[in-house]
């Protein structure tokens, strides 16, 4: 026993040691090697494009320079690219910019804020090309903004139209044993609906028809501007399947060029008048960006517009990039009030939502602080239910056309497994001091009064849900009800009801909330700042990355997302103000 109890003493002090040089290294690295090598833009540059390692908009600051040593990916986000791109208008080192493969998570809104500051970048006289093996929709409508688009031979053409695909469990539950108790409110909060029935009802049916629609309407009329063909005409293709090999899109105008990657770059090369034996100067987007990021801006004014991000799905804690939490949100709302420099606010959101009260509490921080100075929202891809909860009492709301808002609504699912119990010969019976003192168990059979109780607290925060958008919007709770009820909304059907006040992007925003402040000159300040500690740079590890690499190329990315998905359902907790279903544009 003693022998093994020092090898186990030594296999603890090895992991130790090992991780305590780890940590040297990484430090040693972040003290010594982290500015020495200058990012530098070489005269007669090329910007590469390639967003397939920019995941949010915000890319997130740490309190604790761990987290900024460890923290996931580049340090960069869409907002950081959207100001790389509007700096090297005016950078004379910066002749083109090269959208070379583009591949990436973003979406669609992003995909639109993205192509708003190429059409900028363009007017200045300077080129855009793009070239990619194969394009995806969501790919070509980035792509499209180009002077001069450019395909493989053999590459696949994507163009087609929009569609959503929704699974149902009914028949699923009562074979299983397994079945999921749903408390709702709103006949259009179809996240539920799968639980419900086998099909999908004429509500639903008829919000996603007419969201896609909508969307879809948004993305040809950006497509048809770029290649002067009309929204009829990119119809006819979509509908014919016209562009599906490089030669028909080609044909039918959607591209310029057929040609590989070696013939594209010489292309580049022609323009710059570089010879073909020759490299041309080239620097990412990223490195551009945190070039950018770094350089001194002149700026005389003290003023400040706080600009607090919101993406993610909300849940209670302290949130991080890619969750919303109360900690990190209502403590940026109250540095951002109380700081004097700051003279207003934008929150950008995405976000479908998620926690019925993380979203109240944030709502009550906005308030407090729209008392103060002007709070202006910014909707990126979502800012749905509990996304719109959080948005709806600003001063200003601002979305793009295709941004997924609304699905004012509110559920509750709890799991029963009942059935399934009592076919592998498991019983339970619960001993009580009250009637009502027992908690909810997934294992007794969902009782009546506990149903119509936990109905109450739905309606209780619909209601509440409800008076708050009535209030924000200035509009009476029957007319807030009749566009509610869980649906949901594109950005440009939201300006019709009254959901949102512009079209705009997160610039129109900044610039609507310095109008209101009465500042013209002025300066933006990123928030949240979040606050971690080891246990969250331990997750951060590379082993705990490479895990998530493993799974993905084990299972697949479509089995390792609806993996995701199950996790994210398990993880909720209370009372739901979620968007009704999750699109993904491709």
């Amino acid at each position: 026993m003693r022998f093994l109890g020092n090898v186990l003493a030594t296999i603890i002090g090895l992991f130790v040691f090992f991780m305590l040089f780890f940590f040297g290294i990484i430090l040693i690295g972040a003290l010594f090697g982290g500015d020495s090598e200058e990012i530098s833009v070489k005269s007669d540059s090329v910007i590469e494009l390639n967003l397939q390692n920019i995941k949010n908009d915000y890319a997130g600051k740490y309190k604790d320079p761990w987290m900024e040593i460890l923290s996931d990916g580049e340090n960069v986000g869409v907002s950081d690219i959207i100001n790389a791109i509007e700096s090297a208008k005016t950078d004379n080192d910066i002749k083109g910019i090269s959208i070379l493969n583009d591949n990436s998570e973003l979406g669609i809104a992003q995909y639109k804020a993205l192509r708003d500051a190429l059409e900028s970048f363009k007017k200045s006289g300077k080129f855009v090309v793009a070239y990619a093996n194969s394009y995806s929709q969501k790919e070509y409508y980035l792509n499209s903004v180009a002077n001069t688009i450019y395909i493989n031979p053999v590459g696949d053409f994507d163009f087609k139209g929009l569609s959503a695909e929704l699974m149902f469990f009914k028949d699923l539950q009562e074979k299983s044993g397994i079945k999921m108790e749903v408390i709702r409110h709103g006949k259009y909060k179809s996240a539920v609906e799968p639980f419900l029935d086998n099909k999908m009802s004429d509500a639903n049916r008829e919000q996603t028809m007419s969201l896609l629609n909508s969307v879809w309407s948004s993305i040809l009329f950006d497509i048809s501007k770029s290649r002067t063909l009309s929204v009829a005409k990119l119809n006819e293709i979509a509908n014919g399947l016209l562009a599906r090999t490089p030669e028909m899109a080609k044909a039918e105008k959607l591209v310029d060029v057929i040609a590989y990657e070696d013939e594209y770059h010489n292309a580049i090369r022609k323009k710059l008048k570089v010879d073909k034996d020759e490299d041309y100067n080239k620097i990412s987007i990223v490195d551009y960006a945190q070039k950018v990021a770094t350089t001194s801006k002149s700026n005389t004014s003290s003023d400040k517009i706080a600009v607090i991000y919101a993406q993610g799905e909300i849940m209670s804690g302290e949130g991080d990039v890619n969750t919303i939490g109360e900690g990190s949100m209502n403590r940026s709302l109250i540095e951002a009030r109380k700081d004097k420099n700051v003279k207003a606010i934008v929150l950008r959101i995405d976000s479908p939502g998620g926690s019925a009260l993380t979203s109240d509490l944030i709502w009550r921080e906005i308030e407090l602080t729209k008392k103060v100075k002007p709070v202006v929202v910014s909707m990126g891809n979502y800012a749905a239910s509990g996304g719109y909860y959080i948005a709806c009492n600003a001063n200003k709301i601002f979305a793009e056309n295709n941004t997924i808002t609304g699905s004012i609504g509110v559920f509750g699912v709890l799991p029963n497994m009942t059935q399934l119990a009592t076919k592998i010969g498991i019983y339970t019976e619960q001993v009580k001091t009250n009637e009502n003192a027992a908690e909810y168990s997934p294992f007794v059979p969902m009782d009546e009064k506990f149903k119509v109780v936990t109905q109450e607290s739905v309606e209780h925060i619909y209601k509440t849900f409800v008076s708050h958008v009535a209030a924000g919007r200035k509009m009476t709770v029957a007319q807030v009800d009749s566009i509610g009820q869980g649906r949901v909304w594109s950005g440009s059907q939201a300006l019709k009801i009254g959901l949102v006040d512009k079209i705009g992007g997160l610039d129109d925003a900044i610039k609507e909330a310095a109008s209101l402040a009465k500042t013209k000159t002025y300066s933006t300040q990123n928030f949240p700042e979040f606050e971690k500690d080891i246990n969250d740079i331990l997750e951060n590890f590379p082993f705990a990355k490479s895990k998530e690499s493993f799974i993905k190329e084990e299972l697949g990315e479509e089995t390792y997302r609806l993996m995701e998905q199950i996790k994210k359902v398990q993880s909720r907790k209370g009372v739901q103000a979620m968007m009704s279903f999750e699109i993904n544009i491709q």
